[in-house]
């Protein structure tokens, strides 16, 4: 987890999330874990960055390095149902690799 110096105030009814820097991931193999994280608009501590080194070289972060972005966006809060039966779709159960992508 990377500290970022930097607290936040999301607005009600948007989430925070930190995405990977395209950059750090070309270089260096780094990314976000949980990519893309998620910052809630309760939350009011500092931002910290877990990232992970796919890459082949140790890599050492340094005081102002730019490891993540953050994009603020609004949200839809949903009512959930509890139901017996899901109604049908075209894709169904399938799981993944299914649509023949």
């Amino acid at each position: 987890m990377v500290p970022t110096g930097i607290a936040v105030a999301i607005p009600p009814g948007h989430v925070g999330l930190v995405a990977p820097r395209s950059g750090l991931a070309v270089r260096h193999g780094i990314s976000v874990v949980n990519g893309p994280g998620v910052i809630d608009s309760g939350y009011r501590g500092e931002l910290h960055v877990v990232l992970v080194n796919l890459g082949r070289e140790p890599w050492v972060y340094e005081r102002g390095d730019r490891v993540g972005q953050l994009v603020v966006v609004p949200y839809a809060p949903q009512e959930w149902l509890e139901v017996d039966e899901l109604p049908p779709s075209d894709r169904g159960p399938e799981g993944f690799g299914s649509t023949g992508n």
